[in-house]
């Protein structure tokens, strides 16, 4: 796992050309902290810079940038390709020579003798990497299947930039660049920006599964070699045959593959654990090919709503890992607030930031690799808004446009405390039915019923500001997938649309985005074993009773996980990684979280019309609404928008006091 950058100035390199790389490079330092290198080439103006955290091939065999055995190509890469081994031996065969062990060499060999398409379509990994091809003039930017690893790209005058982190690019001489409206308001909307978006105007994200070519002209050749919507669609079209149990052995090989593959490397390995499902299964697969206890790490809280290190260390002592839990204190958790902005780099706004940096952090004292079960919710039907969307879709397209707006009227004819107070004579009977009402539900119920499709009330769900172009001046939101989805009846039904956007939204650009930063920033390679993609396309090919049974999701990963954890054990509600923005914003971030949404500030800036947040913050201080989703957005922004100021990254003194 390593960190990139780079530029390329077709009009020839500067003298300071080697010092500006080491600049770039310097800057994510902490995603390769054991190994540094560069390579330039005057002529044609192009500049490769590498960091390197070492996990394959720890000798100066490994190091990058690297060039192919012909001299032809020269390549920077971030990440791992799993099955370098197998590649290796074919290529041995052939007639390869090697000088290391690295997957890098392998990697070239393979675009030496294949090309880069072919070459990419064989590589099973986590990557991203930049390829220069001496012979025909052109950078490649490749980007993994499902975006497991980030690119950023983008121009500079007439320099073209790129590097794994935006940090890295703002290090180039005379960077300019003006924040993108647009993608301030997606991001009100998500708490992510999606790509190909980022927080700046002209500087993307590489998309996933793609191939960016770039040569004489500013505007790159963009090759599809992998397709999420394809796999998708072709699973639901040729779904697997076979009986029940044939195809739980089918899954359970893929799976038990990928976590094997994932477990090969030349540091000390672990995995995060947090008693759930899809982590307590790779935690039981490693251990069952480990010849010595797996180390696995837990962050454990006080709040009991947020607290799962009982549940780990449970799986734990049953699977007799070597376990390691931390219950972090308040102020350590509010401790890393001030961080977040340089951590994430661009505007990012899921709490469960903090708790994932933090279990990184633990992490990293033992291991240097980790790995998650991060994948197993959108592949295996994981999420309960699933079962929402499915229920409220089927009352929603049945009831007549008069009826569903006379709905919504009379929900919100009441404030959500008013509803609160009505429904506590109610409440002891809906308690008992498992259904917990309360006027926030209800008035975002009223914001859902307003849905023309199915899409659109994933939607409106996964919505944190409804409305973003009333919130951010002059701002006009990009379309993302949710305009362009495939048709519900190429994927068969609304639950399996819904994964389909999780996939390749929600997942890549939320998820992965915030385990890629937080594990990167304390130097630890964290690897997904459910998004090896012979494993993606196989879920696909599940039939829908393989992941849900009587409203129950993940039935297929239960049933594997019977089989060495006691079912007592894993058998309890869904449980979020998060933390208790909502309280911390009435208690100790009260200060720091005033003087960011301060009035005047928000109207000088220039980026929000105040109102509607100083609307939201009265209301949540005082107990009426729950805002914190809303608030913690624009706090986020409001934080990063400050390490952006000339005189570089300041934490103002009321968070000093707030944590201290």
């Amino acid at each position: 796992m390593c960190g990139i950058a780079g530029y390329w100035s077709p009009g020839g390199l500067s003298a300071d050309a080697g010092a500006v790389l080491r600049r770039m490079t310097g800057a994510i330092r902490h995603r390769g902290p054991d190994d540094e290198g560069y390579w330039c080439d005057g002529d044609v103006g192009i500049a490769l810079g590498h960091r390197r955290l070492s996990i394959i091939d720890l000798s100066v065999e490994g190091h990058q940038p690297m060039r192919s055995q012909d001299g032809r190509y020269v390549i920077v890469y971030n990440g791992e390709v799993y099955n370098f081994p197998e590649l290796r031996a074919e290529q041995v065969r052939e007639g390869a020579t090697f000088r290391g062990t690295s997957d890098t060499e392998v990697m070239l060999w393979a675009i030496q003798r294949h090309g880069l398409l072919e070459a990419v379509r064989s590589f099973t990994g986590m990557f991203a990497f930049a390829l220069f091809d001496r012979a025909e003039r052109a950078l490649h930017l490749v980007r993994d299947r499902i975006g497991e690893k980030p690119l950023y790209y983008g121009w500079s005058g007439g320099t073209l930039l790129f590097g794994s982190e935006l940090k890295a690019l703002r290090q180039f001489p005379g960077w300019q660049s003006e924040i993108d409206r647009g993608a301030l308001t997606t991001f009100l909307r998500y708490g992510f920006i999606p790509a190909p978006h980022s927080i700046y105007q002209g500087i993307h994200k590489v998309r996933p599964g793609t191939i960016l070519t770039f040569r004489d002209g500013k505007q790159p050749d963009e090759v599809t070699y992998w397709s999420a919507r394809e796999v998708a669609e072709r699973g639901r079209a040729a779904p697997l045959n076979g009986s029940e149990a044939e195809q739980l052995e089918a899954l359970h090989g893929l799976i038990v593959r990928a976590v094997r593959r994932e477990m090969i490397a030349d540091v000390p390995l672990g995995a995060f654990l947090s008693g759930g499902i899809d982590s307590s299964l790779v935690v039981a697969l490693m251990q069952a090919q480990s010849s010595r206890p797996v180390r696995t790490f837990t962050i454990g809280f006080q709040e009991a709503a947020y607290n799962e290190a009982r549940h780990a260390k449970a799986v734990a002592s049953h699977l007799r890992t070597d376990h390691t839990e931390l219950y972090v204190s308040p102020a350590e958790v509010l401790a890393v607030v001030p961080r977040l902005p340089a951590l994430y780099d661009e505007p990012f706004a899921d709490a469960s930031q903090i708790p994932t940096f933090l279990v990184s952090q633990l992490a990293r004292r033992d291991v240097t690799v980790s790995l998650s079960g991060d994948g197993g919710d959108e592949l295996f039907s994981g999420y309960d808004r699933y079962s929402h969307v499915e229920r409220l879709w089927r009352v929603v397209r049945v009831l007549p446009p008069a009826a569903r707006r006379a709905v919504v009227r009379g929900l919100r004819a009441l404030p959500p405390h008013a509803w609160d107070q009505g429904l506590r004579w109610v409440r002891p009977l809906t308690r008992a039915l498992g259904v917990r009402v309360t006027g926030a539900r209800l008035h975002r119920l009223a914001e859902v019923l307003t849905a023309g499709s199915p899409e659109m009330l994933h939607r409106d769900l996964l919505s944190h500001w409804r409305d973003p172009e009333a919130v951010v001046r002059d701002g006009i939101e990009p379309a993302t997938i949710f305009a362009d989805p495939p048709p519900r009846e190429a994927l068969g039904d609304v639950r399996s649309l819904m994964m389909y956007l999780d996939l390749v939204c929600y997942l890549p650009d939320d998820i992965l985005a915030k385990v890629d930063r937080a594990s990167m920033a304390v130097s630890l390679e964290s690897r997904a074993p459910y998004l090896d993609h012979a494993v993606m396309e196989l879920a696909w090919q599940l039939p829908p009773r393989m992941k849900v049974r009587q409203g129950q999701g993940k039935w297929a990963l239960r049933r594997l996980l019977d089989r060495y954890v006691p079912r007592a054990l894993i058998e309890r509600p869904k449980q979020g990684f998060g933390a208790p923005i909502e309280h911390w914003l009435r208690g100790p971030l009260r200060d720091w979280t005033a003087a960011l949404l301060d009035e005047r500030r928000l109207r000088e800036e220039g980026y929000f019309a105040p109102a509607a947040i100083r609307q939201r913050w009265v209301e949540h201080q005082r107990g009426l609404r729950d805002w914190h989703y809303h608030l913690w957005d624009v706090l986020m922004f409001q934080a990063w928008l400050e390490t952006q100021r000339p005189s570089g990254a300041q934490v103002r003194p009321e968070v000093v006091s707030a944590v201290a």
